[in-house]
């Protein structure tokens, strides 16, 4: 039971972290086409500023809970996919040292240079994400032993490629709609008018993977087997519907939380075809690393039951708390304060 818990939550985190660092790695991967301007570019530096560093809380999360619950899996993950987590790290210690080198400066080729990094930075995670888990929805290559028979380009199949585009669609729409929201003016146009495109691709991808995984991977087994499930697919499908009236509306804010509940529905989604395995092998499923062979012992689940239990509700309450105080849209006045980028 307690394996069930922690596998749910673990899943819980992740979905949490794509909700939140989504949308300002989507707003980095934008910058290069929407910011016409230096004050353009600082204002999307400070629509994600306050945030961003909250928000791969959840990531740090995520990843901890894996470590500490289910180690055997965190020891094959790290394993077998070292190049492409190693070149994750270095993406987002990049997109990190950017909102505060950037301003350090005056010269154009200085902040040019961080504004690479920075896109670099968010573009790369947004599809190496998407990459890793559509690999691991498929299963990897894992032997009984938990080695990775792979190299980081069988990871780059077309199916975890498709992956990747929908999760930088994903991010992409759901940073514009941030953007939208925290800005007036030409930039709230063009931001709100992006996510109205890229809402169209993301769907058209979206159908795509949902039929490529039908017919690659054995998510949708569990599906079929326990139909009350079929409620997170439900979320995910209608909220980027309603994602679309609303944008239509003028509505970003209630366009935002219609992406956020669709970019927790397609994680849950996954999450849920997986039970009980963590790391499914595409070589034999006796090999498959589960949540029955990973996880740590009973008394360790416990104890990191009974801390999860009193320090997240602390982070949810402070996170929104930052989002209610600093949510509303930027002015001239908000970026020349000492603090803003």
């Amino acid at each position: 039971m307690l394996e069930t818990i922690w596998f749910v939550l673990w899943g819980v985190l992740w979905a949490a972290y794509f909700m939140l660092d989504g949308f300002d790695l989507g707003i980095g991967t934008l910058m290069p086409f929407l910011a016409k301007s230096e004050e353009d570019k600082r204002y999307m530096y400070n629509a994600m500023g306050p945030f961003w560093d909250g928000n791969e809380v959840w990531l740090i999360t995520a990843g901890g809970a894996t470590f500490a619950a289910f180690p055997t899996a965190y020891a094959v993950m790290f394993n077998g996919l070292y190049s492409a987590l190693l070149l994750l790290l270095f993406a987002l210690i990049a997109r990190g040292v950017t909102f505060e080198f950037r301003g350090k400066l005056e010269g154009s080729s200085w902040k040019s240079l961080w504004d690479l990094f920075h896109f670099v930075g968010s573009f790369l995670p947004a599809l190496l994400l998407g990459v890793a888990f559509a690999n691991i929805f498929a299963g990897i290559p894992i032997d009984k032993n938990g080695v990775y028979q792979g190299t980081f380009f069988s990871l780059l199949n077309p199916y975890g490629l498709l992956g990747g585009i929908l999760f930088v669609l994903m991010f992409v729409t759901h940073g514009a709609l941030w953007l939208a929201i925290k800005t007036k003016g030409d930039l709230y146009q063009r931001a709100l008018s992006t996510a109205q495109k890229t809402w169209v691709a993301q769907l058209i991808v979206a159908v795509v993977f949902l039929a490529f995984t039908f017919v690659k991977t054995d998510l949708f087994k569990n599906y079929f087997t326990y139909p009350f499930l079929l409620i997170i697919p439900l979320i995910a499908v209608s909220s980027l519907l309603v994602m679309r009236k609303f944008m239509v509306d003028g509505s970003e804010i209630k366009a935002w939380i219609a992406s956020a509940l669709h970019i927790v529905g397609v994680t849950l989604f996954g999450i849920g075809g997986l039970y009980p395995r963590l790391l499914p092998s595409s070589i034999n499923p006796e090999f498959n690393v589960t949540i029955w062979n990973a996880s740590s012992s009973p008394l360790t689940l416990k104890i990191m039951l009974g801390v999860a239990l009193i320090m997240v509700p602390i982070v949810i309450a402070y996170q929104t708390w930052v989002y209610l105080f600093l949510g509303h849209k930027l002015t001239e006045e908000d970026l020349e304060y000492e603090e803003a980028y």
